[in-house]
């Protein structure tokens, strides 16, 4: 049974989520004249000068507001979000959406990215499960055609980079956008029946622990085994699992007991006193020992699926170390001092996640 003090945790920390770090990106921390949020706000909940927006960015905000789309003004929101994902990121001359937009709204970054396009799929999915509007989900089968016909390779993996005009720039397979890409086919079956999308996460997921698990530990590296100076991140291979663990497609592949070797791995590696490490090497040297939010969300949300974890206590951890009364902590350095003190738009999914993660374990 899982411990009763998380209730009221839980329930606290939504309220949090509700009160103080929605209305950020809903007021200050939102553009209304280009209608799309800001890259980060500084931790007096300003905006940061704007250099640049990303469409990922975006997407990722489209996905929070369309998750809590019944509390005040979310629908609405969600509804600008989408238009401006459209107007200001889409390619109408090659298709696929450009990687960000300058502060007059003007393409800055050409390039097609796997990373954005698989946060478009992302974020379109679960928006169309909310509204079931046609024009939604016909972004949704866009990106998804973009992605099999554009990005993917003969293995059953996909490019991390292409040009605006598609020309291959020798990137290769990056785990990252792999990982989203995962999410957002997941988030695609969860509303719909779609064979091919099925087909390509099967595919996929093969091709993950053929070429990116090392073999001794069952990690998730970040580039192909075998790539000159690789690495591994603990807070990855808690949202593999998280990912694979929860979906009955993918539960008894060769990929999730390999993450399910990785998750041991990483906790006894990467793990210091409830605090997730960035970077370790294969055999478990700290590389990087700097303490993100995102990785340690994802770590909160894994341990819901571990029998026995004391998910309470590491729901606390969260709370006093980067929560406060006016956001949150993104990043802690290896001593735990606070090192960045902005806000970015894109950290609210995860935070969103973990909650939901946590919600479900309840």
């Amino acid at each position: 049974m899982p411990d009763p003090t998380l209730h009221a945790a839980l329930a606290a920390t939504q309220a949090h989520f509700r009160e103080i770090v929605l209305p950020l990106w809903q007021g200050a921390g939102f553009d209304s004249e280009l209608g799309l949020p800001f890259e980060a706000v500084n931790a007096a909940g300003q905006p940061l000068p704007v250099q640049r927006y990303r469409a990922m960015a975006c997407a990722r905000q489209l996905y929070v507001f369309s998750s809590l789309i019944e509390q005040p003004g979310a629908r609405e929101h969600a509804a600008t979000l989408f238009r401006s994902l459209q107007r200001h990121f889409h390619d109408a001359e090659h298709g696929g959406w450009f990687y960000s937009i300058d502060a007059q709204g003007r393409p800055l970054d050409r390039r097609k990215d796997l990373y954005t396009h698989a946060f478009i799929v992302f974020a379109c999915a679960h928006y169309w499960a909310k509204v079931r509007e046609p024009l939604v989900e016909s972004v949704l089968n866009a990106a998804l055609e973009v992605i099999a016909t554009r990005f993917s390779t003969d293995d059953g993996l996909y490019e991390a980079v292409l040009g605006e005009g598609w020309a291959n720039l020798g990137s290769g397979p990056l785990q990252n956008p792999l990982m989203h890409l995962a999410e957002g086919f997941l988030a695609t079956l969860a509303v719909r029946g779609d064979q091919p999308t099925q087909t390509a996460l099967q595919a996929l997921c093969e091709a993950m622990q053929a070429r990116f698990v090392e073999p001794e530990h069952g990690i998730m590296l970040e580039k192909p085994r075998g790539a000159v100076d690789n690495w591994f991140e603990p807070g990855h291979q808690f949202e593999w699992l998280f990912l694979v663990q929860t979906s009955p497609l993918l539960q008894g592949s060769a990929l999730h007991l390999s993450l399910q070797r990785a998750f041991t791995y990483a906790q006894r590696t990467g793990v210091r006193d409830g605090v997730v490490m960035s970077m370790l090497t294969l055999d478990g040297q700290v590389l990087d020992a700097t303490q993100r939010i995102w990785a340690q969300a994802e770590y909160l949300r894994a341990l819901t699926l571990q029998p026995g974890a004391a998910v309470a206590a590491q729901l606390q951890v969260l709370r006093e170390r980067f929560l406060h009364t006016g956001g949150w902590h993104e990043c802690r350095d290896g001593t735990g001092v606070v090192s960045r003190t902005d806000m970015p738009s894109t950290t609210p999914y995860h935070l969103l996640t973990c909650y939901q993660g946590l919600q479900a374990f309840l």
